[in-house]
Order: C-alpha cells, then sequence, then structure tokens
C-alpha cells in the first residue's frame, strides 16, 4: 500500500483530495491502494453526503467563528475537524480483498485492526456501534465510506488534542445516535486519544501495512473537484443555495 501525508491549503481541496484518490484508482490497470494523512488548519465542519446542513450544523455559531461548512462524498452525519484532529483516508481494491465489498465487514476489518492496533497503547480502546472507536464509552473516532464499482474509500477522523467544547458549540446532536452514546451532549460523548499525532501516524502506517511513500498526487482532478463541486453552495448546502438564489430574484 502507498502512503501519502499531505495537507492542501484549503478545506476544499483537502476534500477533493481524497475523491480524487479514488478517483484514480478506478481508473488504475492495477489494483491500486493508498493511505492518506491529513491534518487541517483550521476548525472545519464536514457533513455527510446526504446530511441536512440545518439539522447539524450550528450555522449561526460557525459564521460568528468563520468554521467553514462542507459536505464530504461519503455519508453519515456532520463532523468538526481541525489542528489536534489527524484525519486519515484508505483507497481499498475490491480484488485484493473482495468481502469488503459489504459496507458492514469493511468497517469492522478497518475498525477492528486500528482497535487492536491501538490497545496496547491505550487500554479501553473498542469499537463501538456502527462506525466509532472510543475509549470505554466516549467516542474518539468517527468513520465513513464511498463505494465505486472496484474500491472503497474509507476514511475517518482521529481526536487526539482538539478543542472538545468547540464540537457543541458548532454542532446539533445528529439525527441517528448508537445506543452506547446514551443520550449524552457532545462535551461529555467525546474524549481525545491520548497519543501524539506522530505515533498515531506511525500506526496507521504500520496497521495497513502502508510501507510505499507516495509523492505524486492527481493535482489537476483535485484542482478540478475543489472549484467545480467542493467550492459550490449548490453541492455543501443546496438549501441554503436555493434561498440565497431566491433572495437574489426578490
Amino acid at each position: 500500500m502507498q502512503y501519502l501525508d499531505l495537507t492542501l491549503s484549503t478545506a476544499a481541496e483537502n476534500l477533493a483530495l481524497d475523491e480524487a484518490l479514488l478517483d484514480e484508482a478506478e481508473t488504475a490497470d492495477a489494483p491500486s491502494e493508498t493511505l492518506r494523512l491529513w491534518e487541517s488548519r483550521q476548525p472545519m465542519v464536514v457533513v455527510g453526503r446526504s446530511s441536512k446542513v440545518h439539522k447539524e450544523v450550528r450555522l449561526d455559531a460557525c459564521r460568528e467563528l468563520g468554521v467553514p461548512v462542507l459536505r464530504r462524498v461519503s455519508g453519515g452525519a456532520a463532523v468538526l475537524a481541525g489542528p489536534g484532529c489527524l484525519m486519515y483516508a484508505l483507497v481499498l481494491d475490491y480484488r485484493l480483498r473482495p468481502e469488503l465489498r459489504a459496507v458492514d465487514r469493511a468497517h469492522r476489518w478497518v475498525l477492528g485492526a486500528l482497535a487492536t492496533a491501538l490497545k496496547p497503547h491505550v487500554p479501553g480502546v473498542q469499537y463501538r456501534g456502527t462506525s466509532d472507536l472510543a475509549i470505554g464509552s466516549q467516542k474518539f473516532s468517527g468513520n465513513s465510506a464511498r463505494c465505486r464499482r472496484e474500491h472503497i474509500l474509507y476514511h475517518g477522523t482521529l481526536l487526539y488534542d482538539f478543542p472538545l467544547q468547540l464540537i457543541e458549540r458548532c454542532l446539533n446532536m445528529p439525527p441517528r445516535t448508537p445506543d452506547y452514546r446514551t443520550g449524552r451532549a457532545h462535551d461529555s460523548f467525546v474524549t481525545n486519544l491520548p497519543m501524539q499525532a506522530d505515533a498515531i501516524r506511525r500506526l496507521l502506517a504500520e496497521t495497513f501495512d502502508a510501507r510505499e511513500p507516495r509523492d505524486a498526487w492527481p493535482e489537476l482532478r483535485v484542482a478540478r473537484l475543489a472549484v467545480e463541486k467542493y467550492g459550490r453552495p449548490e453541492w455543501n448546502d443546496p438549501v441554503a443555495a436555493i434561498e440565497h438564489r431566491d433572495d437574489d430574484v426578490a
């Protein structure tokens, strides 16, 4: 597996790169897998592909704080990322791992491997709910997937030094919650993984056998996606975009 540790300069470019790596793998002649790591330089809200932004995000607070709201290509609910939250993305090839065509098995494979790798460093780490990693009953990682014909993009968050109070300020309670959450607010449900970023990076690379450093990446595809998709209000919040157009007409 190839290894790419690359944070681009804008939120739109960083989300675009995950999708571009998936697109690139789909068109490759041979099986292709990549582990990419990145960490946003500023807080950003990332909603799921089907999220209703006004229900999941405290938009007034985000505007006040200057926190951008963007939509990712995978499912799940809104997350808050930024400094202190390491993001990872795995592009996995079904031809090498046919069992991962079932998304529930992909969750178990990725998160089971991470939980096993983390337990010697942080006792109590568990795979919880559908796609969470937690220390006991407190979540530090949320994850989601996007499936294509021959590949799956599996990506998620790893909180390690994040200002947790900011999550409560920017996000509403998600529309669906796992049983183990027991109705708790964000500030009592989430926690930071007590590890340093460099140690987490090494653990991820070792867990997924990502030993081949990658220098090249699909720059033109990223630039196009960042402008034509992730930088457009119609993608990130279509309801707000329609309302804005209506206001302009009125």
